[in-house]
């Protein structure tokens, strides 16, 4: 499409302004639309039409501008309307026909109007310039001030109404005055009588006004933003711009070809726009609008239609499927690609909301395990000593934490009878409910074997024998059980594959830890009628014993806390406090917060004199 106005050509006729009063009053509404006639009454007035020639056509030039403003907020086939977007094949066909509808009306009336100031003729030859002039220049610059209002959003929308309208009356007084536009269209092209021409001007100013009192009834919507449809059209209007552009550009040289020709002004105002113009866009315009309508009913609005599930899509929750799987269903059919996608998406729906319910499933049973650890927990935590024993000579306490809810450390100390102490210290392999379940299996085996045999040798050699029986998973566990002499301070103890205690005891007349030299003995569970070692130490002032998960806590470095210097805290501990606390808290500093990764026990002996 191209600016056909011999404006363009020093012809004299002015005319192109016409398609702006569609911009502005789309745009602007009907501030647009008093700007756009302002325009055109000192445009006519500069061409010297009279008052009373311009008022009837100032009227109905607003009319026409604010119509354009009422055609696209009016929601013909859609309750979503939005501000002027060219994003969709609806909007593209509001676009253009409103473009034709305000087109017709406008040429119409003026053709009639200047047949009656001027003439027949001269009326005949203008209906034509108006309608090609308003088309095209409300085409072009219709499509650059949407996308420009795009940017900016300088758009004015119109305010909802408060009263309602009769759509069935307002259906009727549009037909009626596109019918009676089309009819005077025709009729100043073949045929004009002045009666006519005045009666279709009347009717055509009436009806665009009684139009015109329709009341806004949509909500403004939002568009969305970079859509594909969007982005195609985009394309397609510029390429249909630059062939309006390249259509331009061979009429105005044509004329310069033109010079012995009669009937020239016939020439200049239809022949470069209808043959140069007007049939590259039927040859391109309309099979492209075809191809966009195929684009976005088949492909476009199903693509759209299938992002609609972002918006049902929560984390750790399962999708609402039944309104999505009725969208996908009508292209579940299809075997082509969106049938595909329709198909995908039905399984993927499917698939997720059972793999959702499976893991409500494990979560629920995660928390019944959870509560039924933390019942083991305390169970386990309750069979451990809980406070210190102190008695008149000594002070025996112990610490235990495991690595998870439960572990398969465990310490115990009681008064064996008056004059003699049982301490015991054990660390099942592993970790967890196993490892917890075989530390107070065995807890509770010394127990009873005590009752009838205080040798600590014959006690694990008993011990070893239970546990390395109906052992079908190989469970094993270190173990040091010793007896402490309350007159004595003697200490007679035997080893199953733990950790050497420390002694403290008297040297050059100072006191000071060392690790004690045993033997170690095998593990329990793993050999049965396997003979341990009864060993004895001269009198002592106190002890520790401990589990492996004290000395390998490790740092961020992979440093491991280590023998030395647990050898080393307790030589520099000199106060008369629990060392427990303390202990821990040297522990933490050097891991520097590190998660731990095996149990921790201690069992300490405190001579008080």
């Amino acid at each position: 499409m191209i600016f056909s106005s011999p404006f363009f050509w020093g012809m004299g006729l002015e005319t192109p302004h016409v398609g702006l009063l569609y911009v502005l009053g789309l745009l602007f509404g009907p501030y647009g639309a008093l700007g756009a006639v302002i325009g055109n009454v000192i445009h006519d007035l500069a061409n010297g039409f009279t008052p009373i020639e311009i008022l009837p056509s100032a009227i109905v030039s607003f009319g026409v501008s604010y119509l354009a403003y009422k055609l696209w907020y009016s929601g013909f086939k859609t309750d979503k309307v939005t501000k002027p977007n060219l994003n969709s094949f609806y909007n593209l066909n509001l676009f253009f026909f409103s473009i034709l509808t305000c087109g017709f009306i406008y040429s119409a009336f003026h053709g009639n109007l200047i047949g009656i100031i001027f003439g027949y003729e001269l009326g005949e030859l203008e209906t034509v310039s108006y309608f090609l002039n308003f088309i095209n220049i409300a085409f072009i610059f219709g499509i650059i001030s949407i996308w420009i209002s795009k940017k900016f959003d300088f758009v004015e929308t119109p305010k909802l109404s408060k009263r309602h309208a009769n759509k069935k009356a307002y259906r009727i007084l549009f037909c009626l005055l596109i019918l009676v536009s089309i009819v005077s269209f025709i009729e100043t092209l073949f045929y004009a009588s002045d009666n006519f021409l005045w009666l279709e001007c009347g009717l055509i100013g009436v009806l665009l006004l009684a139009y015109l009192t329709k009341p806004f009834e949509y909500e403004i919507e939002s568009t969305e933003k970079n859509t594909i449809i969007e982005k195609i059209i985009r394309n397609f209007l510029i390429i249909t711009l630059a062939i309006a552009i390249i259509g331009v550009i061979i009429s105005i040289f044509s004329v310069n070809f033109i010079e012995n020709i009669e009937n020239m002004n016939l020439y200049v105002y239809l022949m470069p726009m209808l043959i140069i113009s007007d049939i590259l866009i039927i040859l391109f315009f309309a099979p492209g609008m075809v191809i966009l309508r195929y684009l976005e009913e088949n492909v476009i609005k199903p693509i759209s239609s299938f992002s609609e599930i972002e918006g049902f899509i929560k984390e750790n929750e399962k999708i609402e499927a039944e309104g999505l799987v009725d969208i996908y269903s009508q292209y579940i059919n299809e075997q082509n690609e969106i049938g595909t996608l329709a198909r995908s998406y039905t399984y993927l729906i499917n698939h997720n909301n059972s793999y959702i319910e499976n893991i409500r499933e494990i979560e629920g049973e995660k928390e019944r395990i959870a509560a039924e650890l933390d019942i083991a927990r305390k169970i386990q935590a309750a069979n451990l000593p809980t406070e210190a024993l102190i008695e008149d000579d000594f002070i025996v306490n112990g610490y235990s934490h495991p690595a998870k809810e439960v572990g398969g450390d465990f310490f115990d100390y009681y008064n064996l009878d008056e004059d003699n102490l049982v301490i015991v210290i054990g660390d099942a392999a592993g970790k967890g409910v196993p490892a917890a379940i075989m530390a107070m299996v065995t807890q509770v085996m010394i127990k009873q074997i005590l009752q009838h045999e205080s040798e600590p040798s014959k006690v694990l050699y008993i011990l070893n024998n239970l546990l390395c029986e109906n052992n079908s998973e190989t469970m094993f566990m270190t173990l040091w059980l010793g007896i402490y002499n309350k007159a004595s301070k003697t200490l007679t103890f035997s080893n199953a594959g733990h950790n050497p205690p420390l002694i403290k005891e008297n040297k050059d007349e100072r006191e000071e830890f060392k690790y004690l030299d045993i033997d170690s003995g095998i593990v329990l569970g793993v050999m049965e009628d396997f003979e341990y070692v009864k060993e004895e130490t001269a009198p002592l002032n106190g002890f520790v014993i401990y589990t492996d998960g004290i000395t390998d806590a490790n740092n961020s470095s992979d440093e491991m806390y280590g023998e030395d210097r647990l050898l080393g805290f307790f030589n520099d501990f000199k106060e008369d406090s629990d060392p427990i606390r303390p202990l821990l808290n040297d522990i933490n500093n050097f891991t520097e917060g590190q998660e731990q990764f095996d149990d921790m026990t201690l069992v300490y002996l405190k001579d008080k004199k």
